[in-house]
């Protein structure tokens, strides 16, 4: 399976310029300076966690500054775990051959990524899961099982997955 990052997934890239005493200055220290003045600066980079005090406005911008992916999906239509899939894979850009089920969410989230190049980190943004007898807590769990799985993933790989949700 291939997968293309879209414009629409895509945050501008940092340029790294370089530093005629040092070398290249690599992305990491940029990331940890950009980091100390985003709302991030508490989180951990490889994280699964309630969206509580934070704006989707300010993760979308932490994720710009800091030259990181912006996934957004807004889950308060769906009604089923189908439901669910379809919206995230359309918002989140997948491409028409994902396979709509849990395993296939992984595998966009993880392998295919990762084998299109490095990748500058993720901020993932899940509003309002539904909480309902279509979608009960089992669903919601294995839902979020998948992205603390690709947190995992992306953390083997040091790179910064997190992830942010809130229930409907």
């Amino acid at each position: 399976m291939t997968f293309e990052i879209t414009a629409a997934m895509k945050v501008p890239q940092v340029d790294t310029g370089t530093n005629s005493v040092d070398g290249p200055i690599f992305f990491d220290h940029r990331e940890r300076e950009a980091e100390m003045d985003t709302p991030l600066r508490t989180v951990r980079t490889n994280i699964v966690q309630s969206i509580r005090a934070f704006r989707v406005q300010d993760l979308q911008e932490a994720a710009r500054d800091l030259g990181q992916h912006f996934l957004y999906a807004n889950l308060a239509n769906a009604q089923s775990k189908q439901d669910v899939l379809d919206m995230i894979a359309a918002q989140f850009t997948f491409p028409a051959h994902f396979g709509k089920n849990f395993d296939a969410l992984y595998d966009c989230m993880t392998d295919p990524l990762h084998k299109s190049g490095p990748q500058p980190g993720f901020i993932v943004v899940l509003e309002q899961i539904p909480a309902h007898a279509k979608f009960d807590k089992e669903a919601r769990e294995q839902l979020l099982d998948i992205f603390r799985d690709a947190a995992d993933y992306w953390s083997d790989r040091k790179i910064p997955f997190r992830c942010f949700y809130s229930f409907l």
